[in-house]
């Protein structure tokens, strides 16, 4: 999974991608460099963000959305977003995928949406929002802990006719996590796979990344999200969100010949 930002704000590519022509050429260098499934946002979700509203969101979502099915109609979108509005929104325009970062927490209604189009889901971990997440990283017992929320939030789809089949999990690397949780989460993935759906992770170019590499500019740690993918593979997980597409692609394809062959 490939990410494109369309906020001024997100922390590694906030504002990047400020043009139709900048756009389109990141897409076609994901799509020529094995992307799978690109995620677009259009609202950040890193800590101490503003969040700006379903309005704004849609403004700048959609017409970037439109243009990408009207040059790539077969790509896989995924919306990032916990806004329903938006979700509605943007799968009316032809997204394919919902990645809610609160895993429908935030606003219930998002599940209904997703029923409703009956596509895939991404249920994340997190607790509180940007501003307070990471006031919020004390656990009774971190592994048990998260998989006792994601099954809550499992339920709460289920019970909204999101089938199974639809459901996909990410534990939330980084959000409302320190640098010692996102590594045991990262070490104690067979935790997760019990939960029997498949697994996302993100933690492509994260705060503890750079804390681990003492690398304060986010695209300078990209080494650091490799040594992840290189994990991810060995575990057998389904999906990594990743900013640099090409290099983790090359990185999965090595590492996927070494386990799985």
């Amino acid at each position: 999974m490939g990410v494109i930002n369309l906020t001024p704000d997100s922390f590694s590519d906030g504002g990047d991608l400020n043009s139709e022509k900048k756009f389109l050429d990141q897409v076609n260098h994901f799509l020529l460099n094995g992307v799978d499934v690109i995620d677009l946002g259009a609202q950040s979700s890193r800590p101490g963000a503003e969040e700006v509203g379903s309005n704004l969101e849609i403004k700048r979502l959609i017409p970037y959305l439109k243009l990408i099915k009207s040059e790539y109609p077969d790509v896989l979108i995924s919306i990032d977003t916990f806004n329903s509005e938006v979700a509605n929104e943007a799968l009316l325009n032809g997204a394919n995928w919902i990645n809610d970062v609160t895993g429908g927490r935030r606003d219930r209604e998002i599940l209904d949406v997703v029923s409703k189009f009956n596509c895939p889901f991404v249920i994340t971990h997190s607790r509180g929002d940007s501003q307070n997440m990471n006031e919020l990283s004390k656990y009774n017992n971190l592994l048990s802990d998260v998989k006792y929320s994601l099954e809550g939030l499992i339920k709460n789809a289920l019970e909204k006719n999101i089938p199974k089949r639809n459901i996909i999990v990410d534990p939330g690397i980084g959000f409302s996590k320190d640098i010692d949780q996102n590594l045991e989460i990262l070490k104690n993935l067979d935790v997760l796979k019990n939960l029997n759906y498949p697994i996302l992770i993100g933690a492509s170019r994260k705060r503890f990344i750079g804390e681990i590499l003492n690398e304060k500019n986010p695209k300078e740690r990209d080494i650091g999200t490799l040594a992840i993918s290189c994990l991810c593979s060995q575990f057998n997980i389904h999906l990594v969100r990743v900013h640099n597409v090409k290099l983790n692609y090359q990185i999965l394809k090595v590492a996927d010949r070494i386990y799985r062959k």
